[in-house]
């Protein structure tokens, strides 16, 4: 079990994505955080480790009026699973968005982003 309670922990990153403060959204995760797909387990090296930065301080500075609402939690021991819906982003769209996040001691340590199921 972590020293940090994990719903704490997801719902400290999730604020600090909705403040758009890269540093406070950043120190919510391992320094090697990996992001996968799901239900593929591709990794995705793009978000993952020292890409993970970029990827959200890129985010982060194109779409001023994120902002991401928390619909549904499930909690299993270390493992949060958020469903939201995102808005503000620059083009105009929004999207609904399931992150499962896996909390070791202190930080998150894996996130698999679910992908919907092609019809």
């Amino acid at each position: 079990m972590t020293s940090r309670n994990p719903a704490q922990l997801a719902d400290r990153q999730l604020d600090a994505y909705n403040r758009r403060e890269l540093e406070a959204f950043i120190d919510c995760y391992a320094e090697d955080v990996r992001v996968f797909a799901f239900p593929s387990g591709e990794e995705l090296t793009d978000r993952s480790g020292d890409a993970f930065r970029k990827r959200y301080g890129d985010l982060f500075a194109a779409n001023p009026n994120l902002h991401a609402e928390l619909i549904n939690r499930v909690v299993h021991g270390d493992v949060v699973i958020d469903h939201e819906h995102v808005t503000g982003l620059a083009d105009g769209s929004e999207k609904y968005a399931v992150a499962m996040y896996e909390v070791g001691q202190d930080f998150i340590e894996k996130v698999w982003f679910v992908s919907e199921a092609q019809k």
